[in-house]
């Protein structure tokens, strides 16, 4: 789960390590530990009349635009939010050093990006949202490829194409003064295959003499190059304006819609047995497995039918070690099986349960969840695993799992086949999960009784008051919480829980954030 807050009491989301536990002094702990009652929750009359009240109430805070616009938005017929429509993702690409980074500085207003005067030092992609005359959307910055004698032209190729395929326009960033290289031109190829919006960037034109040389660029024929210098903001307004007129309203690439086939992501640590058990759903030999570890290299789709269910399976290359930390090939599999999370909508870890954990194994799942991605854990060759290895594999769960024990764990065998039924059950619950919403009334009425029952603690004389709670988006689930004061991490911890045994969403990471709003002063 992730938690932020917002306002003058901002904190940390960690302050507080462990469970949160009501103070003996405000709670029974002979009710702590009972569920909580939902009774009055079938009475849905009720629920909405407390949803009317709470509103009106809020009306005594200081409220921004933001608050407004999340307290207005509706829910369609298939209970899907506004705030669900992903904004369009423009990405920005280029060769090393040519500027890059900082023009996404430039066009954020403000210095996110590293910026150096070498090649090479942004090395993963990196999302910031953005705004321009009014519309909002989602920058990329790419980077990673190495500046290496063998090879170059396709690794910034391979690069590239895995922040074109998530984006829906392109800022391609071509160093002027150099002008355009072997590189480059292997881009452009790249570039008119995808079909994408493009908007060719002509850096480092820092002024009107600079404009002969951005006028060559016109030979790499993706149109007018926009003479901009990132580094003192010449012309990169009028590059926006074009960036603006080239952006679709929502992304075809950000969240996903019900239709089609679910996208499930086969992730893990090389040679845990991915493609095994693609295989061995599909029944027949879609992908190459061999015992050498990392024989996959870019993620194979496959349209699969179980129970006549339609199913995309990605069957990812396996993740070996953090993304800065790899060369070469391994660092394009990385990225691509990054993408393929993104692209995916639950992402099912593979663990060999014949081994200990790894940390590999552990990042893998923190890479899902971190995508807000629903996930389910499988432990593979469990038909290999040794009787005297089982109590120290539920001690490696409960001891390197704690923060994932709403995760469905599932044990697998991909060789044989055996429980790949269950898996099949897995995923059905954990995407149920991901798409649940629970109506603003009943949100807040559990809420409510909660509050009542087991009440934030009391610190330095206060005691924060929730005033209002809403679901502001699915997939997943995403409650933003409007209190008079700070949240504490323990605390929103204790309400997930609760979240969760009332409402289930097994399978799917929760967010909780928290607007801290101060009461309208009184002229």
């Amino acid at each position: 789960m992730t938690s932020h807050a917002d306002g003058p009491e901002n904190t940390p989301a960690d302050v507080i390590d462990g469970p949160f536990e009501p103070e003996p002094a405000a709670v029974d702990e002979s009710v702590a530990t009972e569920p909580v009652a939902l009774d009055s929750l079938d009475d849905f009359e009720d629920d909405e009349a407390r949803e009317r009240a709470l509103r009106a109430g809020l009306e005594d805070f200081e409220l921004d635009e933001s608050d407004r616009q999340l307290l207005s938005d509706e829910w369609d017929d298939e209970g899907l939010s506004p705030a669900e429509r992903a904004l369009p993702v423009l990405a920005v690409i280029g060769r090393p050093n040519v500027g890059k980074s900082t023009l996404v500085n430039r066009i954020l207003g403000r210095r996110e990006a590293v910026v150096e005067d070498k090649p090479g030092v942004t090395r993963d992609r990196v999302s910031y949202p953005a705004e321009w005359s009014g519309t909002h959307f989602t920058l990329v910055d790419t980077g990673g490829w190495e500046v290496d004698v063998a090879g170059i032209e396709s690794k910034v190729a391979e690069q590239a194409e895995v922040a074109v395929s998530l984006a829906d326009a392109v800022v391609f960033v071509v160093d002027a003064q150099v002008g355009a290289t072997a590189s480059d031109e292997r881009v452009v190829e790249m570039l008119r295959r995808s079909g994408k919006p493009v908007i060719l960037c002509a850096n480092k034109v820092d002024g009107p003499a600079g404009e002969a040389d951005a006028s060559y660029l016109w030979a790499l024929g993706l149109g007018e190059p926009r003479p901009v210098s990132a580094l003192h903001g010449r012309g990169t307004g009028d590059l926006l304006d074009a960036v603006v007129a080239a952006l679709p309203e929502h992304s075809e690439h950000g969240t996903l819609r019900p239709e089609g086939p679910r996208r499930v992501a086969l992730v893990g640590r090389p040679n845990v047995g991915k493609s095994s058990l693609l295989n061995k759903i599909a029944g027949a030999e879609r992908v190459v497995v061999d015992e050498t570890a990392g024989t996959t290299r870019d993620p194979v789709d496959e349209l699969v039918e179980i129970k006549g269910i339609p199913y995309w399976f990605v069957d990812t290359a396996g993740i070996r070690r953090r993304v800065h930390q790899t060369s070469g090939a391994d660092f394009y599999a990385s990225l691509r099986t990054q993408a393929a999370i993104e692209k995916a909508e639950v992402a099912v870890v593979l663990v060999d349960a014949s081994v200990p954990l790894t940390e590999q194994d552990t990042r893998v799942i923190s890479q899902a969840v971190d995508a807000g991605r629903a996930v389910v854990i499988a432990y593979n060759k469990w038909d290999l695993m040794d009787e005297d290895r089982r109590p120290f594999l539920e001690r490696e769960i409960e001891r390197d799992l704690v923060q994932v024990t709403w995760a469905p764990r599932v044990n697998v065998s991909a060789r044989t086949g055996w429980h790949t039924d269950k898996l099949v059950r897995a995923l059905e619950t954990a995407l149920d999960s991901w798409d649940t919403r629970i109506p603003t009334g009943r949100l807040n009425g559990f809420l409510g009784e909660l509050v009542a029952a087991h009440p934030h603690p009391v610190r330095g004389g206060k005691q924060p008051r929730i005033l209002f709670a809403t679901q502001a988006s699915t997939r997943p689930p995403r409650f933003v919480l409007f209190a008079t004061g700070f949240i504490e991490a323990g605390y929103r911890r204790f309400i997930e829980r609760r979240l969760r045994e009332a409402f289930g969403f097994e399978g799917s990471p929760i967010s909780i954030s928290v607007r801290v709003r101060e009461k309208r002063r009184r002229r």
